[in-house]
């Protein structure tokens, strides 16, 4: 999972910074054309599912880690006709629940938590089930390539398809051959400037500062899940999700999945963009920074890659050169024009 070099909401920063779901004002409503179910997995845990309809096959949608499936609010409608669209939020994270075994709250990163891909991954397996989902197509970004992985290699039979969208990092496949996902984590780039009093006024506001720091926009569901706010819409600040721990255990601590056992379509950004900021910047030493960060991020990136063609050949990988880690959100019409063409082939 390459890191993203900026605050707020991304992938592997969602582990260690403060994130938890927040509720805006009581008239805002989520304008995204879907209805919310709730889906037991466990005894005491239930994981929010979003329909947002459709006809014909099953498509799920995985967030990354620190999201919720409201990150895909605009995403997903655009799946187009032919496919009932799902997604599911993990346990832990937005109003999905989490059992209290998970994660010690009080005090969660100095406890050993048990989670793994195959935890997750038997979560989203439990949906499938209780849905009655036939032969789904899996689509996951970031830390989500873990679960798409897991649900694969345990139960092929069952799954139609996966696509990892810039997922496809050694959480989801290591043969020994590629790079560790903790290499791109120890990497460092430039940090864009934090959001002044006026971002926070609203999460219009903060929704307009993300897309001036990324260049593309983040549902306003998705920023409500993750930051407070007061009674009055102002916005106050990310709160930490008690799934964080598990995440973090899952990626300190990953099972090795060195096959992809079904179809797969695997979606690289390579190099990574660094946001509208570091692209607009005058200034000299910012793109200095930049530079020599997405160079050494394409590296392990291009190695990485390599690995995946070379043992999974029947896999179809494709690289988006300067795509944001969003991919989805960054290069909309690119992800989808590929996730079309490999579903057409599809049985």
């Amino acid at each position: 999972m390459p890191p993203q070099n900026r605050l707020g909401i991304c992938a592997l920063a969602a582990f260690l910074t403060t994130h938890l779901c927040a509720q805006g004002p009581a008239q805002w409503k989520d304008p995204s054309g879907h209805r919310i179910r709730f889906v037991r997995v466990e005894r005491n845990v239930r994981l929010e599912v979003l329909d947002w309809g459709g006809r014909g096959k099953p498509i799920i949608l995985l967030a990354g880690g620190g999201q919720t499936a409201h990150i895909f609010d605009d995403f997903a409608p655009k799946l187009g006709a032919g496919w009932h669209v799902y997604g599911i939020t993990r346990r832990g994270y937005g109003s999905s629940g989490y059992s209290a075994t998970n994660v010690n709250a009080h005090n969660a990163f100095a406890v050993r938590v048990n989670a793994s891909g195959d935890s997750f991954g038997d979560d989203v397996f439990a949906v499938i089930d209780a849905l009655k989902l036939k032969r789904p197509i899996l689509i996951g970004h970031s830390i989500a390539g873990a679960e798409l992985s897991s649900v694969a290699n345990n139960h092929p039979g069952r799954i139609a398809g996966l696509v990892y969208l810039d997922a496809a990092h050694s959480y989801a496949f290591d043969n020994g051959q590629g790079a560790d996902a903790r290499e791109m984590q120890a990497l460092r780039g430039p940090q864009p400037p934090p959001p002044e009093p006026a971002d926070l006024a609203s999460f219009t506001a903060l929704q307009k500062y993300f897309e001036r720091v990324d260049g593309f926009r983040f549902p306003e569901a998705e920023l409500r899940e993750e930051w407070e706010s007061t009674a009055g819409g102002r916005v106050i600040k990310q709160r930490d999700f008690p799934g964080n721990a598990m995440l973090f255990s899952l990626f300190m601590n990953p099972r090795k999945y060195t096959n992809i056992p079904v179809p797969a379509l695997l979606i690289f950004s390579n190099p990574h963009s660094q946001g509208a900021w570091v692209e607009g910047s005058t200034d000299a030493s910012v793109r200095a920074a930049a530079d020599a960060y997405s160079a050494a991020l394409a590296a392990l990136t291009d190695k990485q890659e390599k690995a995946v063609k070379d043992t999974v050949p029947a896999a179809h990988v494709v690289t988006l050169p300067n795509a944001d880690h969003f991919i989805f959100l960054s290069n909309a019409a690119d992800v989808l024009r590929e996730i079309r063409g490999f579903l057409a082939g599809l049985d």
